[in-house]
């Protein structure tokens, strides 16, 4: 990506992906990977792309209404990636499809997502969002947090000028050092408002973010911040040295719009690691109402002392 180009362009043209194959009007190919300091596919990219290649072939009044990836091997963001899409099912209200993401070394992701007709009545209810949660303009932002570090490491100059989101921690944040009080108290529970960051010379504009899209940057924006309770509780962080981490599966739900350019929060815990794994879970609310949840499990090694 060129340092001209706003973050949010390059992201929403990764996620727009290639043109059909000319052998199969269910395969997808795409060129360009997002940059990310581990020098993999970033797992929130393939996720979001693979809920996009499965929205083009479902019927246009459906919108995504879960998806459930496993992460099967590292993707390498100098080759292009190859969505292959199999239609399960198009049923009255719900349409069901699989998406297999390769490169020339085998699969690096299999998810099933499915797709709900717009507008469906029936029960409705929801968590209420937490109370007296600082204004997000009150808060310090990733970037700002990120940016005296930035020559001196790759992950911070990442979050610094790459990212497309503003997020801004309400606890602790732990991308620079572990949260000692959290990890003493045996609490993973954290809070953080996040929005996709839209300066004024990019091209993208909020008004022009579909309902999918929108769906989708949320699938990328989550995973920046999913394992970080597992982090918080066992007191590590991800400056913690000679620490490794990989997302191994990764499940998501919407129960509504969200507008992903206006500020969200996100409600997290971590309630189990062992095995050098930890499950960790999130709501996200919009406006007071909770309008997405997710859980993700991920690995996390760290060496012996």
């Amino acid at each position: 990506m060129s340092d001209s180009v706003a973050p949010i362009d390059h992201l929403v043209h990764v996620l727009g992906l290639g043109a059909p194959s000319t052998h199969d009007e269910h395969t997808f190919v795409t060129g360009e990977s997002l940059y990310f300091p581990t020098g993999r596919v970033y797992g929130g990219q393939v996720i979001a792309q693979s809920l996009m290649a499965g929205a083009l072939t479902a019927p246009s009044t459906r919108l995504p209404h879960s998806i459930h990836g496993y992460f099967i091997a590292p993707g390498d963001i100098h080759q292009d990636v190859l969505f292959d899409v199999e239609s399960l099912r198009d049923g009255r209200s719900f349409s069901a499809r699989r998406i297999n993401a390769t490169q020339s070394n085998g699969a690096i992701l299999t998810a099933i997502a499915s797709y709900q007709e717009d507008g469906q009545e029936g029960i409705d209810f929801y968590d209420p969002a937490p109370t007296d949660v600082p204004d997000p303009e009150t808060l310090t932002s990733a970037q700002q947090l990120m940016e005296p570090y930035a020559e001196q490491s790759e992950f911070a100059n990442y979050y610094a000028s790459k990212s497309a989101f503003d997020i801004r921690h309400v606890t602790r944040t732990v991308m620079l050092g572990a949260d000692k009080k959290s990890a003493a108290a045996e609490s993973s529970r954290q809070l953080v408002w996040m929005r996709v960051d839209i300066p004024e010379q990019a091209h993208t504009k909020p008004e022009n973010i579909s309902r999918v899209l929108n769906r989708a940057l949320l699938a990328v924006g989550c995973d920046q911040i999913m394992m970080e309770p597992v982090l918080r509780r066992s007191g590590l962080s991800f400056m913690t040295p000679g620490i490794s981490f990989a997302t191994i599966d990764h499940s998501m739900w919407w129960y509504g719009d969200i507008d992903v350019t206006r500020w969200h929060l996100y409600v997290q815990d971590s309630p189990v690691a062992g095995q050098g794994r930890g499950l960790c879970q999130a709501k996200v609310y919009q406006d007071g109402r909770l309008v997405a949840a997710m859980t993700q499990e991920a690995m996390i090694r760290v060496p012996k002392k």
